[in-house]
C-alpha cells in the first residue's frame, strides 16, 4: 500500500484547482486524506479547498504542518489560523517555524507581527512588518498589518500613511479601507472616515465591521438614524458582533430610546459577558433611567473586568454623587484620575463633589486642573464660575461662565448661572436677560425660570402684578401641559383619621430654613393623629439632618428621583397633605406638587411669594405678613392664617446681648447682615442718606463674601458722599462671631424690594432693630412681619422720606433704644414666633381644617387659625365654617 499519492492522483488535484471546482476538490481531498492519512500533501490540498470556501481549516493546516515539518507555507498558515483563534502564543511559534525554514518569508514575518501586536508587544510587531516589506516592498498586506501595530502605538499619522501606501498597491483592499477609516476616525478627521468606510463597503457590501464603524463615526457627526441603519445592517450581517449591539445601544441612548438602548446592551453581554465597555455603557443608561442602584452595579461589574477602567471608576463616582455618598465619589474619582491624571472629565467630577463637600478652595483646584488640560471644556468653566460664586469671587466666577458661553453659545446652564452671578453683582436687569435667554434655549429649564423669579422679586422696577403675572406663567408653561392628566386621588375621606403628612425641601440641613421649621416640628411630631414623612431632595447629611429625622419618623431622599417617579412614590406612600419648603429656590421640587400627588398640597417658608401653580392649594403665612388686600390677588394659592408664619430657633449659645454701642461710642452705628445680592445702588442711596443726616455715624456690614471684593459697594457709597472710612466690612465667619458682631450695631437697616428673614430675626435676639421699608410684594414684607409681631412697629416705615425720618429719630434718642435693645428677647419669646407649641397648634388645626374641605369635596378657601386666644381649643365640627374667611 502506497503511503502517498500517485503522481496521476496528484495532478488531478491540481487540475481541479486550477479550474476552481473547489468543491469536487474538497471532496477529493478528503477521499485522499481517508487514504493517505499521513501524507502532508492530502492534508494540504484540504486545507486550500476549505479556505478557499470560507471553511474552518484549521485541523487540515495542523495536520499540514506535522507532516510536513520542513514546509515554511504549512507552518505560516497555522501561524495565520491560530491568529484567527486569537491563539497568539502558538501562532508565534509557528510563524518563527516558518522563519526558521526560510528567514526571508515576507508573509511569515507579517503573521508573526500581527501576532505579537495580539500579545501587545507593538514594538516587535513594527520591527516584523516592517521587515516583511524590506523582503516584498509591494506587499499591500504586510502595509495595512503595519498600519494597525502604528495605530495601536498611537502613531495615527504613521499609520495613515501606511494604510494609504497599502491602497496605492491594492485598491480593493476593502480591509485597509476599513483601518483607514478607523485611525482617520481616531484622528477626529470625520467626513474622511466615513468616505473610507463607505469605500470598503462598495468592495465588499457584507463587511460587518465596517459597517459597525461608519455606525459610531455617523454617531459622532449627529447623523443618528444613518447611525442606526449602519448598526443594524452590521448586525444583519454578524448577529453576534457583539461590539455592533453596544454601538448600537449607544446610538439609541443619544435618540432618548432608553429601554432600546438596554436591550442592545444587554445583547452584547450575552454574547461577551467580559465586555467591560457595555456595562459601563449599560450603567450610564441606567442613570438616564433614574436606576442609580443598577447603574452602581454596572460600573462596579465593569470594573471587576477591568480595574483599569478610568471611565467606569469616574461615572461610578457621578452616581455615587447622585446617592448622597460623597465620601466614596470622591474616591472613585481619585481612582479615574490614578489611572488618567489628564482625564479632564474626572477632574470636573472631583470638582463637582469637592463642592457638595464645601470644599471650595479644592474644588476650584481640579476644575481648574480639568481646563488646563482642555481649556475647551465649557463645562468645567460654568462649574468653576459656581465655586468662585460660592467663594463670593463674583467677578471671577461672572469671567469663568462668560468663558463657557464663549465656547458654547448654547449652554443654558451657564446662561442661568451668569444670571444668578450677575444677580449677585445687583446687575439685575441682565441678571434676568441671561435667565430669560437660558429659557430661550431650553424652555423646560424650571431652574432657570425660578432663578428668573428671584431675580425679578429683588428689582424694585417690577410692581407687584407684574411679578404675580411672571409667577403664573411659570404655572402656564410647566404645569398646564399635566393638568389633564392629575390622579383621581382614592385617600379614604375618613375626616377624623391619622393623616400622612408630607414635607418637601431640599433644605433640611444646617440652612436658614432649619431655624423656622425645627421648632415646629419638634412639637408636631407629639401629634397621634398626624405621621410626618419628609421627602428630602438633598444629599448632603449633617448634625441637623440626623435631628430632624427625629422628628420626620418617614425619611426619603429623593435626589435621584425624576419629578414624575417623585409623584408615583408620593402617590404609592398615600400622601394626605403635600408642603413645600422651597418654592422658586435651589434644589425645589414644584414640578414634582404639578403633578397633584396629594390630596392636598400647600406652600410654606421657603419662598415669600406664590408658586404659580393651580396645583398648590394652599400658603401658609399669618395676617401680619400678607393681608388679604392687596396680597390675596398676588397668588393662586389661598392663605392659611397661623398665628407665625414661623417660628424661630434662636442659637442656644448666643451672646448675651450687651449695652447700646452708642452709649459708649458717642457715634451710632447701624448695621446690615443681609446677603450682597439684596444691597442694590437704590438700598446704598438710601442708607447713605440716613448716614449723612446722623453726623458720626457708621455703617458695619456683616455676611460679606468671605474672599470677595467690596469695590463696588465703597464706590456707591462715596458716589453718595460717604467716606469709605465710615464703612466696616466682614466676611462670612462663624456662628459665634457673626452673633457678636451685632455688639457694634446699635440699629440694623433692612434692604429693600427683598428684606432680610433670618438676619432680621438673629439681630433681634442679640438686640438690634431693623428699620424696614414695608412694600406692596410678600419680600418686601418679611422684616415688617417680624418686627410687628415683636410689637416694635415703630420699626416699620412705608417709604424713603420716612425712612430716614425714623432712622434720623431713633439716632437721636439712644436712651429710648437702649431699652429696646434691653428687653428683645422678652419680647421675642412672648410672640408667637417664640412660641412653637404655639404654631404647631394652630398648623395643626388647619391641617385637619384643609382636610376636613377635602373631605368634604370642598375647594380651597383662606382660612384663619391664628387666634392666639383660643388656638389650643380642639376646633370641632360647627366651628369649622368660623375659620373659613368668605
Amino acid at each position: 500500500m502506497n503511503d502517498a499519492p500517485t503522481s496521476a492522483e496528484t495532478e488531478q488535484a491540481i487540475a481541479l484547482f486550477k479550474a476552481g471546482r473547489h468543491a469536487e476538490l474538497e471532496s477529493r481531498a478528503r477521499e485522499l486524506v481517508q487514504q493517505f492519512p499521513a501524507s502532508g500533501f492530502a492534508w494540504k490540498v484540504l486545507g486550500v479547498s476549505l479556505q478557499l470556501q470560507g471553511k474552518d481549516a484549521f485541523v487540515a493546516l495542523q495536520h499540514t504542518a506535522q507532516f510536513l515539518p520542513d514546509d515554511a507555507s504549512a507552518h505560516c498558515n497555522l501561524g495565520a489560523a491560530l491568529i484567527d483563534r486569537g491563539q497568539f502564543e502558538a501562532a508565534t511559534d509557528s510563524c518563527r517555524r516558518a522563519l526558521a525554514i526560510n528567514p526571508d518569508y515576507a508573509e511569515a514575518h507579517c503573521n508573526l507581527g500581527i501576532a505579537l501586536q495580539g500579545l501587545g508587544q507593538l514594538d516587535a510587531a513594527v520591527t516584523s512588518c516592517r521587515r516583511a516589506l524590506s523582503i516584498n516592498p509591494d506587499f499591500a498586506e504586510a502595509y495595512n498589518s503595519l498600519g494597525n501595530a502604528l495605530q495601536a502605538r498611537g502613531q495615527l499619522d504613521d499609520a495613515v500613511a501606511s494604510y494609504r501606501r497599502a491602497l496605492a498597491i491594492k485598491p480593493e483592499y476593502a480591509g485597509a479601507h476599513g483601518n483607514l477609516g478607523n485611525a482617520l476616525q481616531a484622528l477626529g478627521q470625520l467626513d474622511d472616515a466615513v468616505a473610507s468606510y463607505r469605500r470598503a463597503l462598495a468592495i465588499n457590501p457584507d463587511f460587518a465591521e465596517a459597517h459597525g464603524n461608519l455606525g459610531k463615526v455617523l454617531r459622532d457627526l449627529g447623523q443618528f438614524d444613518d447611525a442606526v441603519a449602519s448598526c443594524r445592517r452590521a448586525l444583519a450581517n454578524n448577529p453576534d458582533f457583539a461590539e455592533a449591539h453596544n454601538n448600537l445601544g449607544n446610538v439609541l441612548r443619544d435618540l432618548g430610546q432608553l429601554d432600546g438602548a438596554v436591550t442592545s446592551y444587554r445583547r452584547a453581554l450575552a454574547i461577551n459577558p467580559d465586555f467591560a465597555g457595555a456595562h459601563g455603557n449599560l450603567g450610564n443608561v441606567f442613570r438616564d433611567l433614574g436606576q442609580l442602584d443598577g447603574a452602581v452595579a454596572s460600573y462596579r461589574q465593569a470594573l471587576a473586568i477591568d480595574p483599569e477602567f478610568a471611565e467606569a471608576h469616574d461615572n461610578l463616582g457621578s452616581v455615587l454623587r447622585d446617592l448622597g455618598q460623597l465620601g466614596e465619589a470622591v474616591a472613585s474619582a481619585r481612582r479615574a484620575l490614578a489611572i488618567n491624571p489628564d482625564f479632564s472629565g474626572a477632574h470636573n467630577n472631583l470638582g463637582n463633589t469637592l463642592r457638595d463637600l464645601r470644599q471650595l478652595d479644592d474644588a476650584v483646584a481640579s476644575y481648574r486642573r480639568a481646563l488646563a488640560i482642555d481649556p475647551d471644556f465649557a463645562e468645567a468653566h460654568n462649574n468653576l464660575g459656581i465655586a468662585l460664586r460660592d467663594l463670593g469671587q463674583l467677578e471671577d466666577a461672572a469671567a469663568s461662565c462668560r468663558r463657557a458661553l464663549a465656547i458654547d453659545p448654547d449652554f443654558a446652564e451657564a446662561y442661568n448661572n451668569l444670571g444668578n452671578v450677575l444677580r449677585d453683582l445687583g446687575q439685575l436687569e441682565e441678571a434676568a436677560a441671561n435667565c430669560r435667554r437660558a429659557l430661550a434655549i431650553n424652555p423646560g429649564l424650571a431652574r432657570a425660570y425660578g432663578n428668573l423669579l428671584f431675580c425679578l422679586s429683588h428689582d424694585e422696577a417690577v410692581d407687584a402684578q407684574s411679578l404675580f403675572a411672571e409667577h403664573s406663567r411659570f404655572g402656564e408653561q410647566f404645569e398646564a401641559p399635566l393638568r389633564a392628566s392629575w390622579p383621581q386621588h382614592t385617600n379614604s375621606r375618613e375626616a377624623g383619621r391619622c393623616l400622612q403628612v408630607g414635607f418637601v425641601s431640599g433644605d433640611l440641613r444646617d440652612h436658614a430654613l432649619a431655624n423656622f421649621i425645627e421648632p415646629v416640628l419638634a412639637h408636631l411630631s407629639r401629634y397621634p393623629q398626624l405621621s410626618l414623612h419628609a421627602y428630602s431632595n438633598q444629599i448632603v447629611e449633617d448634625a441637623v439632618t440626623r435631628r430632624l429625622q427625629g422628628y420626620l419618623p418617614h425619611w426619603h431622599p429623593i435626589t435621584e428621583l425624576s419629578d414624575s417617579a417623585l409623584a408615583q412614590k408620593i402617590i404609592a406612600d398615600r400622601i394626605d397633605i403635600l408642603i413645600d419648603l422651597s418654592g422658586h429656590t435651589g434644589k425645589h421640587r414644584l414640578l414634582g406638587f404639578a403633578r397633584k400627588p396629594a390630596p392636598v398640597q400647600a406652600t410654606w417658608m421657603g419662598y415669600p411669594g406664590t408658586t404659580g401653580l393651580h396645583a398648590m392649594d394652599y400658603y401658609l403665612t399669618d395676617r401680619l405678613f400678607l393681608p388679604q388686600e392687596p396680597f390675596a390677588s398676588q397668588f393662586t394659592e389661598k392663605f392659611v392664617y397661623l398665628p407665625a408664619s414661623a417660628t424661630f430657633l434662636p442659637v442656644p449659645d448666643a451672646p448675651a446681648v450687651n449695652v447700646l454701642p452708642a452709649l459708649g461710642n458717642g457715634f451710632m452705628t447701624f448695621g446690615s447682615f443681609n446677603h450682597s445680592r439684596k444691597i442694590s445702588r437704590s438700598v446704598i442711596a438710601l442708607w447713605a442718606r440716613l448716614l449723612r443726616a446722623v453726623p458720626g455715624s457708621r455703617m458695619l456690614m456683616g455676611g460679606m463674601p468671605k474672599e470677595g471684593s467690596y469695590t463696588r459697594l465703597i464706590d456707591w457709597f462715596a458716589q453718595e458722599d460717604v467716606a469709605p472710612e465710615r464703612l466696616s466690612f466682614h466676611g462670612r465667619s462663624s456662628m459665634d462671631a457673626y452673633l457678636r458682631l451685632h455688639h457694634q450695631v446699635d440699629m440694623c437697616l433692612d434692604t429693600f424690594p427683598y428684606h432680610g428673614g433670618t438676619t432680621t430675626l438673629h439681630a433681634l435676639w442679640m438686640g438690634a432693630p431693623t428699620l424696614t421699608m414695608a412694600g406692596n410684594t410678600p419680600a418686601s414684607r418679611t422684616g415688617a412681619a417680624i418686627l410687628s409681631h415683636a410689637g416694635l412697629d415703630a420699626f416699620v416705615v412705608h417709604d424713603a422720606e420716612e425712612f430716614v425720618r425714623k432712622g434720623l429719630s431713633w439716632a437721636g434718642n439712644v436712651s429710648a433704644l437702649s431699652n429696646v435693645r434691653a428687653g428683645m428677647r422678652q419680647r421675642f419669646t412672648k410672640s408667637a414666633m417664640g412660641q412653637p407649641a404655639l404654631v404647631a397648634e394652630g398648623l395643626h388645626r388647619a391641617l385637619r381644617l384643609m382636610w376636613h374641605r377635602w373631605c368634604d369635596d370642598l375647594p380651597p378657601v383662606a382660612i384663619d387659625v391664628g387666634d392666639t386666644q383660643s388656638i389650643f381649643e380642639i376646633c370641632p365640627q360647627e366651628e369649622r365654617d368660623q375659620t373659613v374667611i368668605q
